[in-house]
């Protein structure tokens, strides 16, 4: 029905009033677009920034070399400054954005900007996160990896998905984006050119140039040039991430080395004397400065003959955090501190006193340790190559004014050479896995928290290593007055040694008949019997000598005490309380007894005047010492007889300690426990290192000894014995004979393997052959050591002619690499007396070829002969035998300049035994007990200090006695 107005006609239908349209918003409104270009700005700088950076770090580690330095630091830094101003602009831009898009048709252009907005928040986070602000500090390998690959690949996600979004809205203004890659293309190209030219020149020896400065010591500097103090002592800024490591070097020996060590002290001034007075100049104690004052060595301080080694700033800095860490090459492995060193570059502001500019420096650090750690922490720190560089040392001219070479404490040679390392083919023990550097024992992992912990394989939570080194030294921390210092080197000795008082020998001779092992079954005793007890010293977890370092003045020894009740009967090694706490004289001492070319001992670390040895008795690692004790048994006794064996250590001696007291008393300062003016009480602690006690019966005597069964596997024991008894030498060789006899019968491959190595001594060389016969049929036997037995093939077989059987031996020591050796990590390619066995048998190969006229064959073999010994010097250059073959090779080869120099270089290492004699028939005149020590086979009387007290009593004069009697 239609509508119809008042007047009849047809109207209109009713129109509605159409919605209003929203006002449009620009995408990019004016302010924002300000905004927008900033951030263009930022974003451009920041790409040209990290293509640097990104490029540098591939040239690393494509061309294996370090290109950083310190203007890469600042473009590090302007990467950090432009992230952080980066945050506050793109998200407001970004919120503002989306707001300002969300109701777009173009919901593909929406969508991809969220997906940039979000990319670009984690090219933030991620970096923040790597940053490690405000405490955080994202330590997990795995996380952080992960958050540093996604860094750098959100970046190329971001760039795409702008593409991508500009694709849906305004046209992309190309050539201004063109134009400005291409000029920073430029721009990073011509940097990183300029860059490459100058890599961090880590890995090779400093110049000679600065020689002159360091020598004799053999430590040198990357320039040449003195190094500035400051630069060597910086610890205050390594305490800031590295607190731990710092509270424990803070009271480790390396802290204490230098004229803050008063042992040391009193010992190096002596030098600086001698050497003042001799030369005029103090230029020869140099060779101490470079291990033990490389602060004042390398800043030229150390020169200067008024050097106040008390005050001086850089006196007490000892071995620093940075000398260690400076370090940029082991020039070589002859010791005398043979490295270069160089002053380290840090991060910007790293020196500043401003709060401000080092808390950006410390953030520097933090963002990018990368650089600082191939700056401080490079390959060769983690080996004991670099540890040799100061725990090996030779003696030369310029100091002892006599001979160019003497050696001198070597911890390397026998850690390389030894079965620990699982580079020595000689040992009598094997590791179930080789130990392959120092720090495996001397930086154990302790849990920290620090900046630098990390999550190591064999730790359960992050870790450092122990800088304290634990070891030895408990004499500097009982100085310094540290008793938990004490105690934690005190806990590193548990376990490390044992003795055994292992049997007894009738008629107090070697030959007696010998009744062992001892325990749970011992013989009884007869009143006035005279018997010899046969006890062990067992080196079970020292990768080197026992003992090592300072062995001169390091004071360790067997104490013995037997006792029938409450009445002493016998003793040695007792500390004599009137004579200032010494050790009696006539124990038996784990030492070095070193004497001066006149025959006195070396009592005061006056390493100047260093001569020869008078005996050594210092222990190879996995290995025995004997030692041998003379016992009376008194008539009367009337209860059963009990022995105890301690090994006992204590780091200085009291002759020295007495020496120390006074020469700083002179200096100017009173170590702890002196009385100025008085002679000094040696109270430095005394550490039980191991102990064994058995109880005998006595004949006639109800009462019962009871013995608990000894741990230690029966084989082991006689084994043990054997050892001690071999490494003694020729004397009791009969007696070693039997101890590896029985080894045998208790059906161990370690009896006729180290029997051959008797009867090889003895010179039964058809007997040897026939142990090693038996001893092959255990080749299939876990742990069995195929490369003992092939060098003692090789040694037979040479000594018997067999050459081409010895050479085959040989080379299959050197060149096996079984799949059980690989597990164990051993590599015996090392072992350089097994080198110069094969050069020695090659040698003598090609003489016969050269006698059966057969002269080319001839010629190669001594050919392979000089290789062989090559090889040797490449281990050890300092090796005698190598040039001395050398030199015989060089003849035969026509070769008369190297044969002349290889002759030379032999004498140089050669020890002068000549001169030795007189020095060694002066000291046996001087020293009685040291010459009983010296002998062949030594017997210890367990009677001689009662005795001496007893006829100390009686030669008491009569007007003592009366005055006595009037004190009384």
């Amino acid at each position: 029905m239609s509508s119809v107005t008042g007047n009849g006609d047809s109207a209109p239908a009713l129109q509605q009033n159409p919605a209003p349209r929203k006002k449009y918003v620009r995408a990019v409104g004016p302010r924002l677009r300000k905004l927008l270009y900033l951030i263009f700005v930022l974003v451009a700088l920041l790409f040209a920034n990290s293509g640097y950076l990104a490029i540098v770090t591939f040239l690393e580690w494509f061309q294996n070399q370090t290109y950083q330095d310190f203007f890469y630091q600042y473009m590090f830094l302007a990467h950090l400054v432009l992230g952080l101003l980066l945050i506050l602009p793109l998200v407001i831009f970004g919120f503002v954005h989306m707001w300002n898009t969300k109701d777009r048709r173009n919901r593909r252009a929406v969508r991809i900007g969220y997906a940039l907005f979000a990319i670009s928040l984690a090219i933030l986070a991620t970096g923040i996160l790597l940053v490690r602000i405000g405490g955080f500090d994202l330590k997990q390998p795995v996380a952080r990896n992960t958050v540093y690959w996604l860094h750098i690949a959100c970046p190329l996600a971001a760039v795409w998905l702008y593409w991508l979004h500009r694709l849906a809205g305004p046209r992309i203004k190309w050539r201004i984006g063109m134009s400005f890659a291409g000029v920073a293309a430029a721009a990073i190209a011509a940097m990183v050119v300029m860059q490459m030219q100058d890599p961090r020149r880590w890995n090779s020896i400093g110049p000679d140039s600065g020689v002159q400065y360091f020598e004799p010591s053999l430590a040198r500097t990357s320039t040449g040039d003195f190094i500035p103090a400051d630069a060597l002592m910086n610890d205050d800024y390594c305490v800031k991430c590295h607190a731990d490591i710092h509270k424990d070097w803070a009271d480790s020996v390396h802290r204490f080395s230098s004229f803050n060590n008063p042992p040391y002290l009193a010992s190096v001034s002596g030098t600086r004397e001698m050497s003042l007075k001799r030369d005029g100049t103090v230029q020869a104690s140099r060779w101490c400065a470079g291990c033990h004052d490389p602060v004042p060595f390398f800043s030229g301080a150390f020169d200067d003959p008024e050097f106040d080694m008390l005050k001086h700033s850089t006196a007490k800095a000892g071995i620093t955090c940075t000398v260690c860490h400076a370090i940029t090459n082991v020039n070589s492995v002859r010791g005398n501190a043979d490295y270069t060193i160089e002053e380290p570059l840090h991060y910007p502001f790293a020196s500043s006193d401003n709060a401000a500019l080092q808390w950006i420096s410390n953030q520097l650090v933090k963002a990018k340790p990368s650089f600082h750690k191939k700056t401080f922490l490079k390959p060769f720190h983690k080996t004991a190559e670099f540890c040799s560089t100061c725990h090996k040392v030779h003696l030369p001219a310029a100091l002892t004014g006599y001979k160019e070479f003497l050696r001198g404490q070597n911890h390397y040679d026998p850690y390389l050479f030894s079965g620990v390392s699982g580079h020595g083919a000689r040992s009598f023990y094997y590791p179930p896995k080789a130990v392959d550097n120092c720090s495996k024992c001397h930086m154990p992992l302790v849990a920290s928290n620090d900046f630098g912990a990390k999550k190591f394989d064999d730790a359960e939570e992050l870790s450092v290593h122990n800088h304290l080194f634990p070891s030895a030294n408990t004499g500097i921390a009982w100085l310094r007055d540290r008793e938990e210092i004490i105690a934690a080197h005190e806990e590193f000795h548990k376990g490390n040694l044992r003795v055994d008082i292992f049997g007894i020998r009738e008629d107090g001779e070697i030959d007696g008949a010998l009744t062992a092992p001892l325990r749970p079954e011992v013989p009884t005793l007869k009143p006035g019997g005279k018997y010899l007890l046969e006890t062990v010293i067992r080196t079970l977890k020292l990768g080197h000598l026992f003992s090592q370092g300072t062995v001169d003045s390091n004071e360790i020894w067997l104490q013995v005490t037997v006792t029938s009740g409450d009445r002493v009967i016998g003793k040695s090694g007792w500390i004599d309380e009137k004579k200032f706490n010494e050790v009696d004289p006539w124990s038996h001492f784990v030492n070095v007894f070193m004497l001066d070319k006149d025959g006195n001992r070396i009592s005061r670390r006056n390493a100047e005047d260093i001569f020869t040895p008078l005996y050594n008795h210092q222990i190879p690692p996995g290995a025995g010492q004997t030692v041998h004790y003379e016992l009376q048994i008194p008539d009367d006794v009337d209860a059963p007889i009990k022995v105890e064996l301690k090994l006992l250590y204590r780091k200085f001696d009291a002759q020295y300690m007495d020496f120390v007291a006074k020469r700083n008393e002179e200096l100017g300062q009173i170590i702890r426990g002196h009385e100025a003016g008085k002679d000094y009480t040696n109270d430095l602690p005394v550490t039980t290192m191991a102990v064994d006690t058995v109880v005998f019966p006595v004949e006639g005597v109800q009462q019962q000894a009871e013995n608990p069964t000894r741990e230690i596997p029966q084989w082991q024991r006689w084994n043990d014995y054997g050892i001690g008894l071999l490494l003694k030498g020729k004397a009791v060789l009969r007696q070693a004979e039997e101890a590896f006899l029985e080894v045998e019968k208790l059906d161990r491959y370690d009896g006729p393997l180290n029997l051959a190595r008797v009867l090889n001594a003895e010179g039964r060389l058809d007997e040897a052959v026939v142990a090693l016969q038996r001893a092959d049929k255990y080749r299939e036997t876990e742990g069995f050591p195929r490369w003992t037995w092939a060098w003692l093939s090789g040694v037979v077989n040479a000594q018997q002619g067999r050459l081409e059987q010895a050479e085959q031996n040989l080379k299959s020591v050197l060149e096996d690499n079984t799949e059980d050796m690989q597990k164990r990590g051993f590599d015996f390619s090392l072992d350089i007396e097994v080198i110069n066995l094969l050069g020695r048998t090659q040698f003598d190969i090609g003489n016969v070829r050269q006698r059966q006229k057969r002269y080319d064959e001839g010629q190669r073999y001594f050919q392979e002969a000089v290789s062989r010994f090559q090889r040797t010097l490449e281990i050890d250059p300092e090796n005698v035998t190598a040039h001395h073959n050398l030199q015989l090779l060089y003849e035969k080869l026509g070769d008369q300049e190297l044969a002349e120099k290889h002759r030379l270089l032999h004498l140089r290492y050669k020890p002068d035994d000549n001169a030795q004699g007189r020095a060694i028939r002066l000291a046996r005149e001087k020293y009685p007990a040291a010459d009983h020590a010296a002998e062949a086979v030594v017997k210890y009387p367990l009677q001689r200090e009662l005795e001496t007290e007893r006829n100390e009593i009686k030669t008491i004069t009569p007007e003592v006695k009366e005055e006595a009697s009037d004190v009384q």
